[in-house]
């Protein structure tokens, strides 16, 4: 698909530099364009020759074969119980900051999902849980779009140690109003203790009121 309408979307649209690196990146993986390198069999000796990946995380070539270890690792530590999709997502009103550090920003957002998804085992079910959270960085249409993606077990560990299964709701986990507001308040409160530390560009004050005064969702 790349190599068919690649030139033509960086025509159409207003690619970052990143985006447009990571095209041209995927287009090139495993080509001559790279370089290759020769392997050799430790065992019979055979040689072969073969073109150098890219390495981007973007690749689907390069990230294949460590998405389907990462995926075979998870299923066998996966616990045998119901478990719940809980996506946490950001105002585009921050992307600026993101884009202006986003390893901080990054940061702060994994921060405050595990604090969040922390607090409410405590407060509704009284246990110590668990997540795997993973960052998606874009949307589907290529745009900047922050957001975290966690597997929820529905059980964890009493303050007494206990093993307990979480089964108050049925189609939910927690309450997603809440969710989200609690998400806000700790996410807003990260960041601006954290720009107060560092040289802070002008107008990040008014884009962090702007985050405030919009309604924040969570989905489960």
């Amino acid at each position: 698909m790349i190599y068919r309408f690649g030139k033509q979307l960086i025509e159409k649209q207003q690619l970052s530099p990143q985006q447009v690196k990571v095209l041209n990146n995927i287009v090139q993986c495993r080509t001559a364009s790279l370089g290759g390198h020769k392997e050799a069999c430790d065992y019979c000796g055979e040689i072969r020759y073969s073109y150098n990946s890219c390495g981007d995380r973007h690749c689907p070539k390069c990230q294949s074969t460590k998405q389907a270890i990462w995926v075979e690792e998870l299923i066998e530590t996966t616990l045998p119980v119901k478990h719940y999709h809980i996506i946490f997502t950001v105002p585009h009103s921050l992307n600026d900051i993101c884009l202006w550090n986003d390893k901080l920003y990054y940061k702060i957002l994994f921060n405050a999902v595990w604090k969040t998804l922390h607090s409410f085992g405590y407060t509704h079910y009284g246990v110590e849980s668990g997540a795997v959270a993973v960052l998606h960085s874009w949307g589907q249409n290529l745009s900047i779009h922050p957001h975290i993606h966690c597997i929820v077990p529905a059980a964890g560990y009493s303050l007494k140690g206990e093993w307990k299964n979480l089964d108050k709701y049925e189609n939910y986990l927690y309450p997603v109003h809440q969710l989200s507001s609690t998400f806000k308040g700790k996410f807003l409160d990260s960041l601006k203790r954290k720009l107060k530390k560092v040289d802070m560009p002008g107008g990040f004050n008014s884009q962090i009121q702007k985050a405030y005064n919009t309604k924040w969702v969570v989905n489960s």
